[in-house]
This record gives C-alpha cells, sequence and structure tokens, in this order.
C-alpha cells in the first residue's frame, strides 16, 4: 500500500491507486451549479443572458442562477462585478464574457 498519491496526467484527480486512470471519471456533466453574480444592472443581466446561451449551446442541464442579493455576491469575495461562478468556484468577474468564452470556461469542467 503506497502512502503517496498519484495524480492523474491529464485531470488531476488524486488516487492512492496507481491503476486508476481518466477513463474511471463518473459520466455526465461534472458541472453542478453555474451562478452570475451582479447588481442587476444592464452588464450583469447581459452576462446572465450570455450565460444561458452558453449552457444551451454546450448541452449542459443546469439551470444558470442570477443572485443579486449584495450579501450573497460579497460572500464570493469579488470586487467587480459581473462575476461568474461554477461549482461554487469564482471563474471570472469584473467583465461580460461572449458565450463563446463561457463555453470554453465550462469546458474545463469536463463537460
Amino acid at each position: 500500500m503506497s502512502l503517496f498519491k498519484k495524480s492523474c496526467c491529464c485531470c488531476s484527480a488524486e488516487s492512492s491507486n496507481a491503476e486508476k486512470s481518466c477513463t474511471d471519471k463518473p459520466t455526465g456533466t461534472e458541472i453542478q451549479t453555474v451562478k452570475v453574480l451582479g447588481a442587476g444592472c444592464k452588464s450583469c443581466h447581459e452576462m446572465y443572458e450570455n450565460t444561458r446561451k452558453a449552457l444551451e449551446n454546450a448541452g449542459i442541464p443546469v439551470e444558470a442562477e442570477y443572485v443579486t442579493d449584495m450579501e450573497k455576491v460579497m460572500a464570493y469575495g469579488i470586487m467587480s462585478m459581473p462575476g461568474l461562478v461554477v461549482n461554487e468556484q469564482v471563474v471570472s468577474m469584473g467583465k461580460v464574457l461572449k458565450p463563446t468564452d463561457i463555453e470554453e470556461l465550462l469546458r474545463k469542467f469536463g463537460s
């Protein structure tokens, strides 16, 4: 039994089993939640709409949530809006992304 964990070469998943590979990854979407953080302004609303389009274009069956409660927004530690959060991880802040840019970010989550 090894005391050292090995990381997968392509997805960084840690395993103490050297035989484990990327083929052992769960199937289906890896994205559980997508949130757009904003103040309700035009730019934030545009980011929300672009995010919805990106999810639809990518075929990801997750509904984007639009968070405008400033207490909840500040809990993510972002200083400029709009912000984009995937699986509770801030992936963008301070700019409106195009749907294609959002799709590219979503691909990094294995969907």
